[in-house]
């Protein structure tokens, strides 16, 4: 089985666990939870957790919960980043955001019920007794990276950064907390979970860094290819505040210092070059 198709599985396993987790239930809450986890999405952080994990012997089937507390919480953020008081967004993944679809309340709610299931299943989420202080410390270490000096301090650095404030150094620290910190804590977690020597951490670390920047970068990359952001120095958009020239250059240089970190370490896995190599799809 190549990469493509181990993957394909894998993001399957992840959907069929969702599905159960966000089971139905006579509850606008919960429809609105579900609408916003299970209207699609490429399910990139879960199978950058299990690919990590594979790498160093993890069972799949104990790094699933942990998977999916991945995707709940990116999930969350998605449903409040969309609302009116932060980016705005009327539409996600090619359909009406949560708040458009279910009014701004239940959508706020919607995401806080998904944020903490995320840390309830995590929590429950059944390890080998040996292993439970690295359950301790993913568990630990995913509120770090999606709180308040992670992901969240990303947000609010977007938000609150005057437009003439944005250099490219500020943008990448945006950058690594709003959408690298939880591509980190993916990969990390599997590491850990596969109790990884310092040194293979190091470098997992290192390639979850790099990824994060490639990513954003290539969403920005297509918002300016696909005309919904203009070219120039305005920023929080990285390519048009540089230059999608430019900005494709940077995130193709992060994409190999990813892959660059792993082979140092003698890391060689199939599915984690795959998942970096989908970054680089990019037209001119």
């Amino acid at each position: 089985m190549d990469a493509k198709a181990r993957l394909a599985r894998k993001r399957s396993l992840v959907e069929r666990e969702l599905d159960r987790l966000l089971s139905p239930q006579d509850s606008l809450l919960h429809e609105a939870m579900r609408y916003a986890v299970l209207s699609g999405g490429k399910r990139f952080r879960p199978l950058l957790l299990l690919s990590a994990g594979a790498c160093f012997g993890a069972e799949e089937k104990m790094l699933l919960p942990f998977a999916c507390g991945l995707e709940l919480i990116h999930s969350y953020s998605l449903v409040h980043d969309d609302l009116p008081s932060m980016d705005d967004d009327d539409t996600r993944r090619g359909k009406p955001s949560c708040h458009k679809a279910y009014g701004e309340a239940i959508a706020l709610l919607a995401g806080d019920g998904l944020l903490t299931l995320a840390f309830e299943v995590m929590a429950s989420a059944p390890v080998p007794r040996p292993l439970l202080p690295q359950k301790e410390e993913v568990i630990a270490e995913t509120a770090r990276l999606a709180g308040p000096s992670g992901m969240i301090e990303g947000q609010f650095l977007d938000i609150s950064t005057p437009a003439e404030a944005w250099t490219e150094g500020r943008l990448q620290v945006m950058i690594l907390k709003k959408t690298g910190a939880l591509i980190m804590a993916s990969v990390r977690a599997g590491a850990v979970l596969g109790s990884a020597r310092a040194s293979a951490l190091e470098a997992v670390t290192q390639y979850g860094k790099y990824l994060g920047l490639a990513f954003q970068i290539r969403d920005d990359l297509q918002d300016v290819l696909a005309g919904h952001a203009q070219a120039g120095p305005q920023g929080p958009n990285y390519a048009a505040f540089l230059d999608a020239r430019k900005a494709k250059r940077t995130m193709k240089e992060y994409i190999r210092e990813a892959l660059r970190a792993l082979e140092r370490e003698s890391l060689w896995s199939p599915d984690l070059c795959y998942l970096a190599s989908l970054l680089d799809r990019i037209k001119d």
